[in-house]
């Protein structure tokens, strides 16, 4: 009888433990089952999430290009600057010349030095580059221009005077100046020629040599 129950006893054991083994892999294969849901979740939220990031940074650029182009509107402009006859007047400098320019508003003639524009600037390249701010700004044959240069040699005297009419246009239409600015005919071209030095034959060029 002893040996009867204690082999019943051992079949019961046997029976649970397989029943245990068995279940055990049930119970993991469910927490796998919601560990993916879970994972499945969060992906779709950080989708969601990222769509809604996606879609609100357009309207962050929008709003920002609207502040800026508001600050940019809101910029004052210059104002005018004539004198008593309606003029503007600027003083401009290139090289060694400097160049007096007095602007109004006319047919786009062009006195240099009490004479026309032609007879004093005989090379057409001389006389393109005083016409240049009227050129970029849509203003060819709109003013007269009455202007005195002296020093220098022609190149660097129609210089002078394109760096005074630009001056001039902006006093008399500030609204031009980013333009006339964006092209740099308002800065002063500081490009000089180079001293000569001692021992040399110019600022680089070296006295002929001979060596025999």
């Amino acid at each position: 009888m002893a040996d009867d129950k204690k082999t019943e006893d051992q079949v019961e054991k046997t029976e649970v433990e397989t029943t245990e083994a068995a279940a055990e892999p049930k119970a993991e294969a469910q927490e796998e089952t919601k560990t993916e849901e879970k994972s499945e979740d969060k992906k779709v939220t950080d989708l969601a999430d990222l769509k809604q990031v996606a879609g609100d940074a357009p309207e962050a650029d929008a709003a920002a290009a609207a502040e800026g182009a508001a600050s940019v509107s809101e910029t004052p402009l210059r104002e005018q600057e004539v004198d008593g006859q309606g003029r503007a007047y600027a003083t401009g400098r290139r090289k060694d010349a400097v160049a007096r320019v007095w602007l109004k508003p006319g047919t786009g003639k062009i006195t240099i030095n009490g004479r026309d524009q032609e007879t004093y600037f005989a090379r057409p390249t001389l006389r393109l580059i005083i016409s240049q701010p009227f050129q970029i700004t849509d203003r060819v044959g709109q003013y007269d221009i009455v202007a005195t240069v002296k020093g220098g040699g022609l190149s660097g005297q129609a210089g002078a005077v394109k760096h005074g009419i630009s001056q001039a246009l902006t006093k008399y239409e500030p609204a031009l100046r980013s333009t006339v600015k964006a092209a740099g005919f308002l800065t002063r071209d500081s490009r000089v020629v180079e001293r000569k030095k001692y021992g040399r034959a110019k600022a680089r060029r070296s006295f002929q040599f001979s060596k025999r």
